[in-house]
């Protein structure tokens, strides 16, 4: 729609021309428990109060409705017919005090953004709750949608009687008649305002913490969830999370919580993590474990938990002018959440999970060919939705970290304090944070920000080692490269570990460690002069920088042969890491790390680095492994993963990750019959609990391989007829070897807009089979001839979701890659976002078929 996509240059003049007292909102949803047509839309009535810096001006305010039944400024009746495009309201000659009213019809969503409305299967109740982030509160009430334009909320929701809700204040009172009012807030962006509504199954708690001066604070928790989990909620376990997040980021940011209460909505089909709306974070509601999970998952949400409300101080209080600085708020709850998580909860491993997890998707997102810096160039609302990326998230909290590594924690946190304090309730820009990060470190941040925030592209680090005579370390160096398309060399402060067995028996443990501030192609570390050969030379010990990390032959070949021997995890994680790296980059054969894999992951302890070695061998399977050698290597991880789990201790965690590692990679006639043993109950492994979820995860392969037919997925929706039950159905009917279902999947999802988010979502997920090939192979021209029409007619989260899922990915061949690139070659004028997310795809693709030529190349060596 025309004026949908607000650029930087639009917000920056409407954000020197206003600034915005006050709204109003009282929003009627009552329609949502009735059928048909009557429950498509709402009422929505904004009374917005702002000044304006030129009297007799004009501007606009944003609104995204069907229709719009009254536009009245100050006092002044305006026609809709003539104001309204369906996506901005035009407000001319205006005064130097300005009051305007909108009362409008605005649509529920069925794709998260805006107003979701979602009617559970289980029980026909309606769950209500919205989701704005950039730019769709839009959707909801009228306003000023640009993140620099805040001011004080005041909502009324009226409400089907009984149901419980939500907003970012505190209810006023109790409901009289389904209209429930809320306390006014304190100056926020629009994106973060927020309305949960229905009928929750709710529980209550209460923080309190007393400070040094004798004052008191008194914080009202709530956690709440749709009444078909309750008997699944675990709200103690999220309250504790919870308290413990508030008394460390009171410890450390000497700022009190700001914005009263604390609820943690956690709701269906919901496309994000979760969402820091102040008062009322909204989480997706799978954080709600149906079966037995790893400590992983857990860690998992406890992670989410603390970034949201690092995001109460980064984001909320103190919010960024534009786009551009996105990464002052994700950026600093990603890493606030790992820091917090170690120093606050019993998740104590976080920085491994970070290391192993985070920055893996920061690397794949820096070599992409739409990398950018952690600052980044956001023209406009489809930039800015794309750049919710790993550079922005993971890579920036990795910088962070480094910047701790190079300031010290003190100066890093005394300037944050001093940020919240000078620039609370306020909009902020690099410049800021840089001023009072200089006044606390006594450093000049300059040329670090130069390198660190406003440069893209990853460095290569790589360890050159020589020896004398009798074998000691003559000179150590580390050599940094980068990559000719973005060739800034950074300076690094790193640790180098030199690790050797004390006998052929013993593990690999470090023996000594020097710290080094690493700038340029070259540097020495002259403090590991002198000492004897090390079996593993690690750069980047304790992960204190970001950067790929590479080996020097006699370290790899220490690696080939006793990874499983170092008995370090952050150090193995490290490894790990780095071998998989090399694995992306085309440097290492598929079959070598899946052969490294095969021979050490039994021995991984941390249960989130073995879940994510899990993963990577099935991507080195199925992308990077060469065609010929795919069946023999799918059939070996196969048998050494069954073999995996018969040895895994009864119950473990490490049980349910190798169960679900061999599930996903079963398909010979032996392994699919153990597994349908294990689903009727003719089969068992000791201490495998065979629940709801596993179940699910069976039934997939099952119908995959066309083991499980629509009756046997109908008979399993009979045994869990849920909200949940049904995602998981549909993405089994859509996974069957057929023709038919793969047409019929297409259509739903392509062609038409009948299917929720979520149902989106699992049908993608189901088409795309590993093994599928043949039957996917006719929907790679339908795929480029269909992109542009869902990106212009579809909203920007399904398109987002159609473009990245129905990539040709599981056809990896040259004439993918060439049908891309003609497409490419072929639309210059396409959409820049729609351009970017097909060029990232592209460059997935050639990656795996570099890797797969190298695995080839050594396939074919004697």
């Amino acid at each position: 729609m025309p004026g949908e996509n607000l650029s930087r240059d639009e917000a920056r003049e409407r954000g020197r021309l206003l600034s915005v007292d006050a709204y109003d909102v009282a929003l009627d949803v009552r329609s949502a428990v009735a059928s048909g047509a009557d429950a498509e839309t709402f009422r929505s009535r904004t009374t917005l109060r702002f000044r304006c810096a030129e009297p007799g001006a004009s501007t606009f305010a944003d609104l995204l409705a069907p229709s719009v039944t009254s536009v009245t400024l100050n006092g002044r009746e305006l026609d809709p017919s003539a104001v309204f495009d369906g996506t901005r309201i035009a407000l001319d000659s205006l005064a130097a005090e300005n009051t305007l009213v909108v009362d409008a019809q605005c649509a529920y969503s069925r794709t998260g953004e805006g107003l979701h409305r979602f009617v559970d299967p289980e029980d026909g109740e309606v769950y209500l709750y919205t989701q704005y982030e950039p730019a769709d509160s839009r959707r909801v009430f009228a306003n000023f949608e640009q993140p620099d334009l805040k001011a004080p909320f005041t909502f009324e929701v009226t409400a089907p009687e009984g149901w419980r809700v939500l907003s970012n204040g505190a209810q006023e009172g109790e409901a009289e008649g389904g209209r429930h009012r809320f306390a006014v807030t304190r100056p926020i962006s629009t994106y973060i305002t927020a309305v949960v509504a229905g009928p929750y199954h709710y529980v209550s708690d209460t923080y309190r913490r007393t400070f040094e001066d004798g004052t008191e604070l008194e914080i009202p928790l709530g956690a709440l969830c749709r009444k078909g989990l309750a008997k699944h909620f675990d709200a103690d376990d999220i309250f504790t999370v919870t308290k413990q997040g508030l008394d460390f980021f009171h410890d450390h940011f000497d700022f009190p919580y700001p914005f009263g209460k604390y609820d943690s909505a956690f709701v269906p089909e919901y496309n994000l993590g979760a969402m820091e709306n102040p008062g009322c974070v909204t989480f997706r509601e799978e954080y709600i474990f149906r079966g037995k999970v790893t400590e992983a998952s857990y860690e998992g949400r406890a992670n989410v938990i603390l970034h949201e409300m690092a995001h109460m101080w980064f984001g909320d209080l103190v919010t960024m002018q534009w786009w551009d600085d996105l990464w002052l708020k994700e950026s600093y709850a990603d890493f606030m959440g790992a820091f917090a998580l170690v120093g606050a909860t019993r998740f104590t491993n976080g920085w491994i999970t970070f290391a192993n997890r985070r920055k893996s998707w920061a690397y794949r997102a820096d070599q992409l060919p739409s990398t950018h810096p952690v600052t980044a160039d956001i023209r406009d609302l489809e930039d800015a939705k794309l750049n919710f990326d790993g550079i922005t998230y993971a890579k920036g909290a990795a910088v962070l970290k480094q910047l701790v590594a190079y300031v010290g924690q003190d100066a890093f946190l005394e300037g944050a304090r001093r940020y919240f304090k000078r620039h609370a309730y306020g909009n902020t820009r690099l410049t800021d944070l840089l001023a009072v990060l200089e006044e606390t470190s006594g450093r000049d941040l300059a040329a670090w920000s130069r390198a660190w925030l406003e440069t893209a592209g990853v460095n290569s680090l790589t360890p050159q080692v020589t020896y004398d005579a009798q074998d000691r370390i003559t000179e150590l160096s580390v050599l940094q490269e980068a990559a000719p398309s973005h060739p800034q060399l950074r300076p690094h402060r790193v640790a180098v570990g030199l690790y050797r067995r004390q006998d052929a028996d013993s593990a690999l443990v470090r023996y000594a460690r020097a710290e080094v501030d690493v700038s340029g192609p070259r540097t020495t570390v002259p403090e590991l002069a002198g000492l004897e050969r090390p079996e593993l030379v690690l750069v980047n010990d304790e992960d204190l920088t970001y950067a790929k990390i590479r080996f020097d032959e006699g370290s790899l070949a220490a690696l080939r042969a006793r990874l499983g021997d170092l008995a370090d995890p952050m150090a193995r994680a490290l490894c790990w890491a780095a071998l998989w790296g090399l694995t992306r980059d085309g440097l290492m054969p598929a079959r070598d790390y899946l052969d490294l894999v095969r021979r050490f992951a039994g021995r991984e302890t941390d249960i989130g680095v073995l879940q994510s070695l899990h993963g990577q061998a099935q991507t080195a399977l199925e992308q990077y492994s060469a065609p010929d050698g795919q069946e023999r290597a799918a059939r070996e991880l196969a048998e050494g993963t069954l073999h995996e789990l018969r040895l895994a201790p009864p119950g473990s965690d490490h049980q349910l990750a190798w169960a679900r590692h061999f599930i996903a990679l079963a398909a010979s006639p032996a392994d699919l019959q153990l597994l349908q043993g294990l689903l009727e109950g003719t089969a068992k492994i000791d201490g495998l609990d065979v629940d709801q979820e596993l179940r699910w995860t069976i039934l997939e392969p099952l119908a995959a391989h066309g083991v499980a037919d629509e009756s046997a997925i109908a008979a399993e929706l009979a045994r869990d007829n849920t909200a949940s039950g049904r995602r998981h159905q549909v993405r089994c009917l859509a996974a069957r070897p057929s023709a038919e279902v793969k047409a019929q999947a297409w259509a739903q999802v392509v062609e038409s807009d009948v299917l929720s988010n979520a149902l989106v979502e699992a049908t993608i997920a189901g088409f795309a089979q590993f093994g599928q090939r043949e039957l996917l192979a006719p929907y790679l021209p339908r795929y480029f001839a269909a992109i542009e029409g869902v990106w212009r007619e579809r909203s920007i989260e399904i398109a987002m979701e159609v473009v990245r899922g129905l990539f040709p990915s599981w056809l990896v061949e040259q004439a993918t890659l060439d049908a891309a690139d003609g497409w490419l070659d072929g639309h210059p004028q396409a959409a820049p976002a729609l351009r970017r997310l097909v060029l990232e795809k592209r460059d997935d693709l050639a990656r795996a078929l570099r890797a797969q030529a190298c695995d080839e190349a050594a396939g074919a060596r004697p």
